[in-house]
């Protein structure tokens, strides 16, 4: 569970669980009947290809086709998925983060500062 604070809200989330929502909606939704079965028996049940091919009624190399066609469709939405896109899992579970520190922005770092920085507690304990 994820705490965040938001405008003097505190707002909790599950963000696995979300992910998981947000994945198993948008493949249902993107892909036709045939293909959602073919990708719940083999991604989401983890049958092989060779069970896969016996309850499909399909041969192998017709098998890892429709799964190659299947990875590279999901693949391209998960990427281009608006607002809020499920690939890169890093930007999906941090959001998009913005780096705006300068040294002119730091008060300890600018031009004709008297503050000195406070020295890390590991400093200290090795000075003595």
């Amino acid at each position: 569970m994820e705490y965040t604070s938001h405008g003097g809200h505190r707002i909790w989330g599950r963000k696995d669980e979300e992910y998981i929502a947000d994945f198993t909606l948008v493949t249902r939704r993107s892909l036709s009947p045939e293909e959602y079965q073919l990708f719940s028996f083999h991604f989401l049940l983890g049958a092989d290809w060779r069970l896969c091919c016996r309850r499909m009624n399909m041969d192998r190399g017709t098998f890892f086709h429709a799964i190659y066609k299947l990875q590279e469709k999901l693949g391209r939405i998960f990427r281009e998925l608006r607002p809020y896109a499920l690939y890169p899992l890093d930007e999906y579970f941090n959001g998009s983060i913005e780096n705006s520190w300068t040294p002119d922005s730091d008060p300890f770092l600018r031009a004709g500062s008297n503050r000195t920085p406070l020295r890390p507690c590991w400093v200290l304990d090795q000075a003595a």
